[in-house]
């Protein structure tokens, strides 16, 4: 690999970690959201800096090409997010039809103690005219 190639990577992985620290930062991204990209972006940066290290991973794990390694672990790395994103959904939509069956009740309930109240009025009218 030429050092170009080093460098952008390196390059890559500051600024993803960089991006990423600042959405924390911000409270634009909450923290368990950004574990599995703080994660991506350390490894990316390991393997930037030292580019030894994924021959020897690779090697350790029996993976033929390095290069198979890294998109092995940046697809894992998806999944995972997915399936986080896909549990924290499950989870906002069982929060949204509770609220929805909360909202429906207390308009059911308002609406019965206006006719209570509109009935009332009614009979409190009629015996006053008389």
């Amino acid at each position: 690999m030429t050092a170009a190639s080093y460098v952008l990577g390196v390059l890559t992985a500051l600024v993803t970690l960089g991006v990423v620290i600042e959405m924390l930062r911000r409270r634009r991204l909450r923290e368990r959201h950004a574990i599995w990209w703080l994660i991506a972006g350390t490894l990316a940066l390991v393997v930037g800096v030292f580019p030894n290290v994924l021959g020897w991973a690779a090697s350790l794990l029996g993976v033929t090409v390095p290069l198979n390694l890294v998109f092995f672990v940046s697809v894992a790395v998806l999944f995972l997010v997915c399936i986080q994103h896909s549990a924290e959904l499950t989870n906002l939509e069982a929060k949204i039809r509770s609220l929805a069956e909360t909202a429906a009740l207390q308009a059911m309930r308002i609406d019965e103690l206006e006719k209570r109240k509109e009935s009332r009025g009614v009979a409190d009218g009629s015996t006053a005219a008389r």
